[in-house]
């Protein structure tokens, strides 16, 4: 491995890692085992409606743009 491969490596595992450890510093109440006084989190997802927000609504919404792109470009 060249040294030029290696400083790159070393950035990409740098870079890498202070992510990840931003990520793990800002979501320290999404591991809270304690409720907060006045918490009312409601009820639940199924698993249907999770699938749809979270994988359809994605989704659908990449396929809007991609089919808006794509007419955008044919009407060149």
């Amino acid at each position: 491995m060249g040294e030029k491969n290696r400083r790159r490596a070393v950035r990409a595992a740098g870079v890498t890692a202070g992510a990840v450890l931003v990520t793990l510093l800002s979501s320290p109440a999404a591991h809270a085992l304690r409720r907060d006084d006045g918490d009312d989190p409601g009820s639940g997802l199924s698993i249907a409606e999770t699938l749809g927000l979270f994988v359809l609504t994605p989704l659908l919404l990449f396929a809007v743009i991609a089919g808006l792109v794509v007419l955008a470009d044919r009407r060149r």
